[in-house]
């Protein structure tokens, strides 16, 4: 789905997080950080993903991970989700689709017969030089640390 392949730089980004602060790639200079796109804040399978990488918040940041969560719902559902799970990480309301679109995870999907646009699932994980180390698009959503971590 994406346009960006491993060892791609990292689109450079700024946008809202849930709170009205703005979030840019350049926050995280020097820093490793996983960026994860999900199609709906408070649904079964994002809830799942959010909540699995914020149980493994405080192994990625012992790793020297930064995690930032991102859909295009409004800050207000963004705040919402991240009080009612208590996420220690922000989660940016791309409502606009900026980041969205500069990712490439944007597109046609497929659900129960019906075809629409809307947000592919999909995990960055960029170095400290914001070069995209490797990109998950088969994301399982109750298992996903283990995916980006080494075991």
């Amino acid at each position: 789905m994406t346009h960006l392949q491993v060892g791609d730089k990292a689109p450079d980004f700024s946008a809202k997080d849930e709170q009205g602060n703005t979030v840019s790639l350049s926050d995280y200079k020097g820093q490793k950080l996983v960026v994860f796109f999900y199609p709906k804040a408070s649904t079964p399978g994002c809830t799942a993903e959010a909540c699995n990488l914020n149980d493994n918040y405080d192994r990625f940041k012992s790793l020297g991970y930064a995690i930032l969560g991102v859909s295009a719902d409004s800050a207000k559902r963004q705040s919402n989700f991240k009080n009612k799970y208590d996420f220690k990480y922000p989660l940016l309301a791309d409502e606009d689709k900026s980041v969205i679109e500069a990712f490439g995870v944007w597109g046609p999907k497929k659900f129960m017969g019906k075809e629409y646009d809307g947000i592919h699932r999909t995990t960055f994980v960029i170095d400290e030089n914001a070069v995209i180390t490797d990109i998950i698009s088969k994301v399982k959503t109750k298992a996903h640390a283990e995916q980006i971590l080494p075991a």
